[in-house]
């Protein structure tokens, strides 16, 4: 893994991700890039700010990631880069992966809410994007080691080797077990499932040859909840999703299942866009 960029507000949760981020970093020998797309506040952009009043509020965001840079430098030993854009961090996100040939997002999981489910957050507004991986951090997870991961996929959808050769890279460098865990809904079952399940299980195997993988199947129409069990049965330090439109991660009222479960979980996922 050639670079991690961590996207920071300076806020308690973006800064425990940071932490979580530079564990990554130091454990895969990664470069660790800090980046804050700034924009205004909506109260001070509607007010007649002076040019130098809206510089000294860049600057002052600037001053802040280049101190945040500095004290994980110190605390973890390796150099830390950093940037400061005033942008949205949709419109500039891209352009920063390919800038420093970052691998994955790292970013702060929202806490759960009415508001979050009916709105979204950062955190569910760059996994809907559906363009690059984004490893989402809860406020309370810490980095430990990751030996336990939980990727739960649809059986009935073919999961293209290029995803399952990103996974199989992140386990090996983790030393992780995989517990690859299918919910298969009930209603509207195929004749042609059991074809689709075989071809599918043969291209799990191939691309997650090399590492320690175990299959589950349940039968249930309560997708999400059943994933939510099968973290506490299996004890998995990650969550791997990939959001994909139509089929088995389809929304609800509009909404990707895998977005669903990205706020308010107490432990990391990490979205695989196809």
């Amino acid at each position: 893994m050639n670079s991690i960029l961590v996207a920071t507000n300076f806020s308690p949760l973006s800064m425990n991700a940071t932490l979580y981020a530079a564990s990554l970093a130091k454990q895969f020998k990664a470069k660790l890039i800090l980046f804050n797309a700034f924009r205004l506040p909506l109260h001070a952009s509607n007010t007649l700010l002076s040019a130098e009043s809206v510089n000294d509020i860049i600057e002052e965001s600037k001053n802040k990631l280049k101190e945040s840079a500095l004290q994980i430098k110190k605390d973890f030993g390796f150099e830390v880069y950093h940037e400061c854009i005033y942008a949205s961090i949709e419109d500039v996100l891209e352009q920063m992966m390919s800038k420093y040939d970052a691998k994955i997002l790292i970013i702060g999981m929202s806490i759960k809410s009415i508001e979050q489910n009916l709105l979204g957050n950062p955190t569910t507004t760059l996994i809907s994007l559906k363009k690059i991986p984004v490893l989402a951090i809860p406020l309370k997870a810490k980095y430990t080691g990751i030996k336990r991961i939980l990727f739960a996929c649809d059986i009935m959808e073919n999961v293209p080797l290029k995803i399952l050769a990103r996974l199989r890279q992140f386990a090996l460098m983790l030393k992780s077990e995989v517990e690859v865990f299918f919910v298969e809904q009930k209603i509207n079952e195929l004749k042609a499932a059991a074809i689709s399940k075989e071809n599918n299980l043969n291209q799990l195997n191939t691309g997650l040859y090399g590492i320690t993988t175990i299959y589950k199947d349940i039968k249930s129409d309560f997708v999400i909840d059943e994933i939510k069990k099968e973290i506490e049965v299996f004890n998995a330090e990650l969550l791997v999703m990939i959001p994909k439109k139509g089929g088995f991660w389809e929304s609800i009222i509009h909404k990707s299942k895998t977005r669903m479960m990205a706020s308010g979980m107490d432990i990391p996922l990490f979205s695989i866009p196809v």
